[in-house]
């Protein structure tokens, strides 16, 4: 059966294209058939097109992105602008049928965990649906612990218990993001948090081996 993970967060603009064009690329090279999909654009495609270019333009534009919206609001109002409607039904069958012949499944979300994506759901209730594993990408940062905590607690039932969070170095560490990530795996546990270094302006090809490491260890 194809394994499904979510790349979800706790805001939009966290580090969630990355993460995902990182584990596209990581299991390309190990030659793990994956796929990865971004439902859901508004104001842009760039995040799609990266995952366009991270699958070496395998996979069509619509395939990976069908709902994009040119006003840059959540999806669900960009797509109300726009007199469309998208219902849970339809986002879900197009993940169901995405992950059809791959081993896994990528899907970045769109914002937050609660970030309204169609009438009437959000991130959470395409995880539930799909039974995806939730990676919660926060920045590592002050206001962090509150931040992830919120995002794990909004999730329900078996998707809570699968989370992981993905904690985004800073480009200048302070107290904060020194500290963070030992009180949330105080609280959380010690095998739900994880650390990637800050990559700069581009996401590496072929990041080092600690990160490589990191990235097997959120797919185990």
């Amino acid at each position: 059966m194809t394994r499904i993970f979510f790349i979800t967060g706790t805001d939009t603009g966290v580090g969630k294209t990355v993460l995902t064009v990182l584990l596209t690329r990581h299991l390309r090279l190990q030659g793990t058939p994956v796929r990865a999909v971004k439902p859901f654009c508004s104001g842009g495609r760039e995040d799609a097109e990266a995952l366009f270019a991270a699958q070496a333009r395998a996979e069509t534009m619509d395939s990976i992105n069908p709902w994009h919206f040119r006003a840059p609001l959540t999806p669900l109002l960009a797509a109300r602008r726009e007199r469309r409607r998208v219902s849970r039904t339809e986002a879900e069958s197009f993940l169901r049928t995405a992950a059809a012949g791959t081993q896994i499944l990528l899907v970045e979300g769109a914002g937050g965990v609660l970030s309204p994506l169609g009438e009437g759901f959000s991130a959470r209730e395409l995880i539930s649906g799909v039974r995806a594993v939730p990676l919660v990408v926060c920045p590592n940062r002050l206001g962090a612990i509150n931040q992830a905590l919120l995002a794990l607690n909004a999730l329900s039932g078996r998707a809570a218990d699968r989370a992981r969070l993905v904690l985004m170095q800073p480009s200048q560490p302070d107290a904060a993001s020194r500290t963070n990530p030992g009180l949330l795996r105080e609280i959380i546990g010690p095998d739900g948090v994880f650390q990637l270094p800050w990559f700069g302006p581009g996401i590496p090809e072929r990041p080092g081996i600690a990160v490589r490491r990191t990235l097997d260890q959120l797919l185990r």
